[in-house]
């Protein structure tokens, strides 16, 4: 057997594997954990280290396994348990670490949690939402956008009070100021961890906790970030929160007392490097990782990259970590933005990402240059598609029958 080291990711590369279209076993359609597993053999060709699967948790798929329903249990359309564990057990002979999504902002409208939340003002789970009383004319409680589109609030008529959601109505945001979600979430690193994870990407990890007074943001200006100006206002107030390290720091503790360590990769999408390198704590109390989206969102030109790896590598706190990645499930491809299908950029692209100090994340197809397929807006089923077409036209979810791999 081969043995799995200790922050084996200073030394590796990560592979992103969105299920659903990756490997479809059985030829109902939908890529599974089977189908990853009978791919081991081409990853450990491949020289894959870990690998990132995007959800597997059980979901009704409003956003594509990003609204969670429960967090201990894999959504039978990927399989079982103990295909799961099969997954962990091969891939581990191989020397392939595995790495899950964690979904801590926010769960499905359909969790256990929220369905009894929304029973009453005074159910036991009411607090692990966040609610407030409408203003005076019944309107929503601040002037928060959801990220898909429309206000953060929808008004619930049985308690006549509005709840929070950062995404999409079905994607109701938890309220990280309870400390009875944080020992929940405690439970579910800890439950899969015990069943061999090497640890997780946390999905939004900027977000989870908001401005405890629900204070409104202000609005956007020209010299904005795309997003905020296409929001029309600057994520101040539900994004960034200061507090959001001390949740951070509580959870790094987790990972760094198991045997052997376990790794937490956040996807931390801002546009400022100190911001960005403010997630790293002092290096070694915060993540391990944290993605550099100031890279992703760059032109593929020697100067402009030089810059941004020469900032990072200023910024970052001492015994910090870098990683870099130049696609994922949320972007256009590598081989499509940055080298317009040219097979000599593809490559010097490539080379690029696996030779910076640090850990290099490729996204399933990166390395045989996969381009974005074309789509119509009809062909569309990721909320972020439909929602921003045409701006974001190439930078939707993959669906499993558009992007079978």
């Amino acid at each position: 057997m081969v043995v799995v080291v200790a922050e084996w990711w200073r030394n590796g590369v990560v592979y992103q594997i969105y299920p659903r279209s990756f490997a479809d076993s059985n030829g109902d359609g939908i890529g599974d954990l089977a189908g990853i597993s009978a791919s081991l053999e081409y990853l450990e060709w491949l020289g894959v280290d870990g690998i990132w699967l995007s959800p597997i948790t059980v979901s009704p798929n409003k956003d594509w396994g990003y609204d969670v329903a429960d967090y201990c249990d894999v959504d039978p359309s990927f399989g079982t348990f103990a295909d799961f564990d099969a997954l962990i057990a091969d891939a581990g002979r191989r020397g392939i670490n595995v790495l899950m999504d964690l979904v801590p902002n926010h769960s499905s409208d359909r969790h256990p949690w929220f369905v009894d939340a929304r029973s009453g003002r005074d159910s036991e789970h009411r607090d692990w939402y966040v609610w407030a009383d409408p203003k005076p004319d019944g309107s929503p409680p601040n002037n928060w956008v959801g990220c898909f589109g429309g206000p953060a609030w929808t008004l619930d008529p049985n308690s006549a009070q509005y709840y929070l959601h950062n995404l999409l109505p079905k994607q109701p945001d938890l309220n990280w100021w309870n400390d009875d979600v944080r020992e929940a979430f405690d439970d579910i690193l800890a439950f899969w961890f015990a069943r061999g994870v090497a640890g997780f990407r946390i999905d939004v990890a900027t977000m989870i906790i908001k401005d405890a007074e629900l204070r409104d943001n202000p609005p956007a200006t020209d010299a904005d970030p795309l997003f905020w100006q296409m929001m029309g206002q600057q994520q101040v107030y539900n994004n960034n929160r200061p507090e959001v390290h001390d949740i951070l720091r509580r959870w790094r503790t987790l990972p760094d007392a198991a045997d052997p360590p376990k790794l937490l990769l956040g996807e931390t999408s801002v546009a400022d490097m100190d911001v960005l390198t403010s997630y790293y704590g002092t290096g070694t109390d915060e993540l391990h990782v944290a993605f550099n989206f100031v890279l992703i969102e760059s032109i593929f030109e020697p100067a402009v990259l030089r810059g941004v790896v020469e900032d990072a590598e200023r910024m970052y706190p001492k015994d910090a970590w870098p990683v870099w990645t130049a696609s994922n499930h949320d972007a256009s491809r590598l081989a499509t933005r940055w080298a317009g299908g040219d097979p000599a950029k593809i490559r010097c692209a490539l080379m690029m990402l696996l030779t910076l100090r640090g850990t290099p994340v490729l996204y399933f197809g990166d390395e045989i240059g996969v381009v974005d397929t074309t789509l119509t807006k009809e062909d569309l089923r990721d909320p972020v598609g439909v929602r921003y077409w045409p701006q974001a036209m190439g930078t939707g979810r993959p669906s499993p029958e558009l992007a079978k791999c």
